[in-house]
């Protein structure tokens, strides 16, 4: 099914003028850079949307009644979580991602997160270190 969304996503993307299929056989950095920029501006305005799912301003009655951060409108939430899928599959396939790509990758990533998990994780103490082997 992951497959089958990037390529839908990807089919999609083109019609808005974004090659996805193109730019992952011959990559274009300044391409890829005003893609992800379009795609961080286009996600950045979906979180903001979802967050307005919720009563999330300190100053508002809803607050003032004690149900601050209560989401108040579930069925548009979730629409927005599925709009920033679509960026998200956008953003990976500006940076050359293919779905079997994203996946193993998001494995590999995933033991590093369990290991923070396990040792004790700390921002004080972080470095990138764990993460130079994903690929």
């Amino acid at each position: 099914m992951f497959k089958e969304l990037f390529e839908k996503q990807a089919e999609l993307n083109k019609r808005t003028g974004f090659d996805a299929k193109a730019l992952r056989e011959n990559f274009d950095p300044q391409a890829a850079g005003e893609w992800i920029n379009n795609y961080v501006a286009a996600m950045s305005n979906e979180l903001e949307e979802l967050r307005d799912c919720t009563f999330w301003k300190h100053w508002c009655q809803e607050a003032k009644d004690g149900k601050r951060f209560q989401l108040h409108d579930l069925q548009n939430a979730r629409v927005e979580v599925i709009d920033m899928l679509f960026f998200w599959i956008s953003l990976a396939q500006c940076v050359g991602l293919d779905a079997e790509d994203a996946y193993r990758i998001y494995n590999q990533k995933l033991d590093v997160n369990h290991k923070r998990q396990d040792g004790e994780y700390s921002m004080a103490n972080k470095t990138e270190d764990d993460n130079k082997n994903i690929g």
